[in-house]
């Protein structure tokens, strides 16, 4: 070893150190680990702390979910959240909140779960992963985004569906590429799809597409979305059905009109608050509406992504579901369109938070991975997932055992909900409908408790917010 050490010309380490160099990269391989379990603290772990990722897993495993000697949490540093609390408790709610999907165009409404599973493909989680996640949705009464991936049948284990329908257009792909209304009609009439959504663009890559590595596509997965196997395949930025947002209009009525009247939106990162505010303009001009919108932020996460599209492409979750709430109400559309928000949604008072900042519905993607046992082993987009979450070869998959996970699913959606009906008591409301931005303060740089209506004053519907 060390004779190859010392003759090799790749790696300079290796060559002024032989042998003994090995030992650096043995070190690097593991130093995830080694940060996660004996160097990070319980509240400063990125991209999800340990706290955060205890509470996922206590609720999961219905295990004691109290927490001893206090928070752990600085409550004087700037960024400090807090909701405040009635002296007079509001009555606890008997059953878990529901809300509507559809607008006036909508022929079947739907009766959402405020708390759901947001977009993950099959492919990007192995098929364990998503007929447990499905199973979970089916017995807890909450919806399944079947990511861009398209529908596999592992999606079709009862659990109610939101079609999403991505730039490559999986599942309803013609050969060529581009959308085709025959194949999406087959799709969207399928039961278990109860919305559409049709992806823009997604908060961990905006602009970028979606990215199957050529280890995860195998013949399997390349059937379902109507691609060649094992070949990476990339999802174009943008979508051939439209350009513009009239545009987008006409193709949310196309999809309308095809799945005979189901609601349709769509999910999007902001990025130029013009482009919105466009979107906003020309649903007043043609009176085409979605029935919801899902918004996304650029702390959402991915399996495989740019690093710099991660870090420095899209506007933060919470001013982007702030602005897309005040565009709507400024332009008086919000009465017909739901907003749906999915990013770091783990917690009951994230959906607090949410709900009050504007939000009807939540969804989690990394919470309810985390349910299914993942570990935050940052190996999503290497198919070397060692819980077989985000893995498809078959040693690793096997460890994921359906029929024990799809009841922490379902638990860790219940109890997340359980928790969120004690908050709203706690505040003194007895509806979701009551929560506003006056519900939710934080500490700013300038060491002010401030609400959110301090700091984001909303605009008022029939106001034009341009």
């Amino acid at each position: 070893m060390g004779i190859y050490d010392l003759l090799q010309k790749k790696h300079t380490i290796l060559r002024n150190f032989p042998v003994l160099g090995h030992f650096r990269y043995f070190f690097e391989l593991i130093s995830p680990e080694i940060h996660q379990y004996f160097v990070e603290s319980d509240t400063d772990g990125k991209p999800i702390d340990r706290n955060h990722r205890a509470y996922i897993y206590q609720r999961a495993k219905l295990q004691t979910a109290t927490h001893p000697f206090g928070t752990q949490l600085d409550l004087n540093e700037p960024g400090y959240e807090y909701m405040h609390q009635s002296i007079y408790p509001a009555k606890k709610l008997d059953d878990f909140p529901r809300v509507t999907v559809g607008g006036p165009d909508c022929k079947s409404p739907y009766s959402a779960s405020i708390f759901n599973i947001s977009a993950m493909s099959y492919g990007a989680l192995s098929k364990n992963a998503i007929t447990a996640l499905n199973i979970g949705a089916r017995e807890g009464h909450f919806f399944h985004d079947t990511g861009e991936g398209s529908i596999s049948p592992y999606h079709l284990q009862g659990g109610d569906l939101v079609y999403e329908v991505g730039t490559g257009y999986f599942g309803c792909r013609s050969e060529d590429g581009n959308f085709s209304p025959e194949k999406f009609k087959v799709q969207a009439e399928r039961q278990e799809v109860k919305m559409i959504e049709i992806k823009i663009s997604q908060g961990a890559k905006p602009g970028h597409g979606g990215v199957l590595p050529a280890s995860k596509n195998d013949e399997e997965i390349a059937e379902i979305r109507g691609v060649k196997p094992h070949t990476t395949v990339l999802s174009p930025p943008g979508h051939s059905a439209f350009n513009d947002a009239q545009g987008l209009c006409y193709f949310i009525k196309e999809l309308r009109d095809l799945s005979k009247g189901k609601p349709i939106g769509f999910k999007l990162c902001i990025g130029n608050k013009d482009e919105f505010i466009e979107i906003c303009e020309a649903m007043r001009k043609t009176g085409i509406k979605p029935d919801f919108i899902t918004v996304d932020g650029a702390e959402g996460g991915t399996g495989a992504a740019p690093i710099d599209f991660s870090n420095y492409v899209g506007m933060p979750w919470e001013e982007a579901l702030i602005f897309v709430v005040d565009m709507l109400n400024g332009y008086d559309l919000k009465k017909d369109i739901k907003v749906i928000t999915a990013t770091k949604i783990f917690t009951a008072f994230d959906i607090y938070k949410a709900l009050s900042m504007g939000a009807d519905i939540c969804n989690s993607a990394r919470g309810m991975m985390l349910a299914l046992g993942c570990i935050q082993a940052l190996k999503c987009d290497t198919n070397n997932c060692p819980t077989g979450v985000t893995s498809n070869k078959p040693h690793l998959r096997k460890g994921l055992v359906v029929s024990e996970k799809w009841k922490r699913v379902k638990n860790y959606h219940q109890e997340t909900l359980k928790d969120f009906i004690e908050l709203l008591s706690a505040s003194g409301n007895s509806s979701i409908e009551q929560l506003n931005r006056t519900h939710i303060y934080k500490r700013t740089f300038n060491n002010n408790l401030l609400s959110f209506e301090e700091i984001y004053p909303s605009v008022k519907e029939g106001k034009l917010a341009r």
